[in-house]
């Protein structure tokens, strides 16, 4: 007996497409989702079902910014052969985004019993997504947009890359989310700190949905719901990728902070209510 089936696999797909790189915490929404449908949310099936299932969210980028990826990639292979090369931007920041995942990792390795027990509570999502609101309106009232693509440095990488560690460790807070507010207090335009977070996620939601792999099969949840959440977010996620990258261009982050505060609201309610269990 599967511990997701069929139809809850397709909502929580849809719930993951949606909200992976929309700066609202999918694994907050995920959790949310769980709770109103009888999932255990600390279930290590469970906990591996989700991380799988954001590889699908990751095929989207992978798709979607293909030709970046393809000139990242060529240019760091020349890079490798020709030192003149390793003077190119493109060079520079194949290996920045390498760097920046390497703080996220060594968090995920350190505090993972905190991650998969305590920090999973419905409570933790909740406040995180109200503090991590209050942040992102920050952020977003600090910004000077002053920089695109072309400057981000080594600096920025390294600190928006562990800005993640946040989203790790409170689900609720959002990986996007923090990872485009640390963007634009560095002072990157919001394509360009959108854009950041979408390649840092790469590595980071890939490893992390590799390594669960086996929780996920081996614990309870059958090969089918996997399959199908993954193919669901993978479709989800690249609509949502493209109408995040317009939004972004003309808009600030204020309607996303609006939704989270409601969401936590709401959450705290129905938590308090004992509508869904912790």
């Amino acid at each position: 007996m599967s511990a997701i089936d069929i139809g809850q696999a397709i909502v929580l797909g849809v719930v993951e497409g949606l909200t992976e790189f929309l700066p609202v915490s999918s694994t907050g929404h995920l959790k949310i989702a769980e709770g109103l449908m009888g999932i255990p949310v600390s279930d290590h099936a469970v906990v591996g079902f989700t991380a799988v299932i954001q590889v699908g969210a990751i095929a989207a980028v992978l798709v979607y910014f293909f030709r970046d990826i393809v000139r990242f990639a060529a240019a760091w292979g020349r890079g490798l052969v020709n030192p003149e090369a390793r003077k190119l931007h493109d060079y520079k920041f194949a290996w920045w985004v390498v760097f920046a995942t390497i703080p996220i990792v060594v968090a995920g390795l350190l505090f993972k019993p905190l991650i998969e027990g305590t920090l999973s509570s419905l409570w933790v999502v909740a406040a995180s997504l109200i503090v991590g609101s209050a942040i992102m309106y920050v952020a977003d009232r600090m910004a000077t947009l002053k920089r695109g693509e072309e400057h981000t440095t080594l600096a920025d990488a390294m600190i928006v890359g562990s800005s993640q560690i946040l989203a790790l460790l409170f689900p609720g807070f959002s990986r996007s989310g923090a990872t485009i507010s640390t963007g634009l207090i560095r002072g990157l335009n919001r394509v360009a700190a959108t854009r950041l977070s979408f390649f840092l996620s790469i590595p980071a939601l890939t490893g992390a949905g590799l390594y669960e792999l086996k929780d996920a099969t081996g614990g309870g949840v059958g090969v089918l719901p996997l399959v199908v959440g993954t193919a669901v977010s993978f479709v989800v996620a690249y609509l949502s990728i493209d109408w995040l990258l317009k939004f972004v261009a003309r808009h600030s982050l204020n309607a996303f902070v609006i939704y989270r505060v409601i969401a936590g609201v709401v959450l705290l309610g129905l938590l308090t209510s004992g509508v869904i269990n912790a």
